[in-house]
């Protein structure tokens, strides 16, 4: 179900007016049925792979809580190799099939491995990475094993972050479901903003900006290295505000009903530096990777050129983890590269520097856009053949090449009207203030105008549910 739909709209309402309406063991019960239909618009079957990890690490928390030595880390290991061996077999099979394929023509055998004709199970790196957060924190301690099923399977399947996140934490969340909220009209109005504010970036902004993206990458050998430069740069905002835009949403309808989730992005785009960017995009993901990859493979405790590594492998891997293509991969070891090379500048070469002042600060903050922004065309190309070329094409581009756009000259203007406002409320800080119910009824009515004349409604998909 999309949480830009009409379908969202009507299950939304009659989900929360049931929660507000019921006690606490029909609260959990009316949500967990709610996730499970919410899952199920999507493909119907795939819920038994949910209900299957769901067991798994439901039992292997309470083992893990109940066994120590060398047993606890086997368990551990079985609850991981479960995990991801169905994230593995669902997600990359193809792309191992592929690979394997290519490698067996060229030395003219036959594969061997058979075909498997499937879809990907939306949303399933986020509900397995956050299914394999919680025997991780049972596992060191600092976190009880739930006993209760059908509040751990809440965990792992509540509807807001269910398909694109954000991967919550067992700590943070685990405890709410146990928890009767009152309701609190301020929590709601906040909520509501929130979720008024996520639906205007998806629709009015990313789905605007998406027509001429898609235009300009579905064929880049025939566009021009100016109109792929502007796509390029659309795309960079097309990306960010349908991605924070359904965390706003998920945040806020959480919200809604007394809930609070983490917060998943920090105005990125305002980032001066390669590993401050990471610290504010897709939080939740980059912290799940520090903790539970980086650290374990030593993070900071070991030589300096292990270090390197080690951030390395976590980049490539969050690269794989988005997608099961080269581009992906290519995608993450660039912003590994980047960070590695910082690194470096800064022990080596610490008089290159830019200096911290208002000039340097705004030329960290270009360039470090800049190469995200660079990144961006192998996350965003259909291949690293079509990725290549429209790096060429921008890097070989004259300023007497044609631009060919979808857009008209007013829809390309208004495009860039609403990047400059997103910026300028980021850059400012400016929340929407829910206090005044006067107020707050004022900008409903607003927000609602604005996204019903100005939205563009064709159903697009969220970019990261394909995750």
């Amino acid at each position: 179900m999309l949480f830009n739909s009409l379908h969202f709209f009507i299950f939304f309402i009659i989900v929360t007016l049931g929660y507000w309406s019921l006690g606490w063991s029909g609260r959990w019960k009316l949500l967990l049925f709610a996730s499970c239909y919410f899952y199920m618009i999507f493909q119907p079957v795939y819920i038994l792979i949910l209900f299957f990890t769901i067991i798994i690490d439901y039992f292997a928390g309470i083992w893990l809580e109940n066994t120590a030595g060398k047993q606890r880390k086997l368990l551990l290991i079985l609850s991981i190799i479960s995990n991801v061996g169905i994230l593995a077999f669902f997600k990359y099979y193809h792309f191992l099939f592929d690979n394997v394929n290519h490698v067996l023509v060229f030395l003219e055998v036959k594969n061997p491995l058979p075909i498997f004709d499937f879809v990907l199970p939306i949303g399933l790196s986020f509900h397995t990475f956050q299914a394999m957060s919680y025997t991780f924190e049972v596992y060191r301690g600092n976190q009880k094993a739930e006993r209760h099923f059908g509040i751990y399977a809440l965990y792992v399947m509540f509807y807001p972050q269910l398909v694109a996140g954000p991967i919550e934490r067992p700590q943070n969340v685990l405890h709410q479901f146990h928890e009767t909220y009152q309701y609190d009209w301020e929590k709601v109005k906040s909520g509501l903003m929130m979720m008024a504010w996520g639906l205007f970036k998806k629709v009015v902004i990313a789905d605007r900006l998406a027509m001429f993206v898609d235009f300009a990458y579905k064929n880049p050998s025939e566009q021009t290295g100016l109109t792929l430069l502007a796509a390029t740069f659309f795309y960079t905002f097309q990306i960010y505000c349908d991605f924070s835009g359904y965390s706003d949403i998920a945040l806020g309808s959480a919200r809604v009903m007394g809930f609070e989730l983490m917060e998943n992005f920090r105005t990125p785009y305002f980032s001066t530096s390669i590993s401050e960017f990471w610290r504010r995009w897709h939080i939740s993901l980059s912290t799940w990777f520090r903790d539970y990859l980086y650290i374990p493979l030593g993070g900071n405790r070991v030589a300096e050129w292990r270090r390197y590594l080690n951030n390395f492998i976590v980049f490539m891997v969050s690269g794989l983890w988005h997608g099961a293509a080269w581009t992906f991969v290519i995608w993450g070891s660039l912003h590994g590269l980047y960070l590695i090379l910082a690194v470096l500048r800064n022990k080596y070469f610490p008089k290159i520097s830019l200096p911290e002042n208002l000039l340097g600060k705004s030329l960290n903050l270009i360039s470090t856009f800049l190469l995200v922004m660079l990144a961006w065309v192998f996350f965003r190309a259909k291949g690293t053949h079509d990725a290549f070329v429209i790096l060429k094409k921008i890097g070989t581009l004259s300023i007497s090449e044609n631009f060919a756009t979808p857009l008209n000259k007013v829809e390309m203007l208004f495009s860039l009207a609403l990047i400059a406002f997103l910026l300028w409320k980021e850059y400012n800080f400016f929340n929407i203030d829910t206090r005044n119910t006067k107020k707050f009824y004022g900008l409903s009515l607003l927000f609602a105008i604005v996204i019903y004349f100005f939205g563009v409604f064709e159903t697009n998909q969220f970019i990261y549910f394909q995750f």
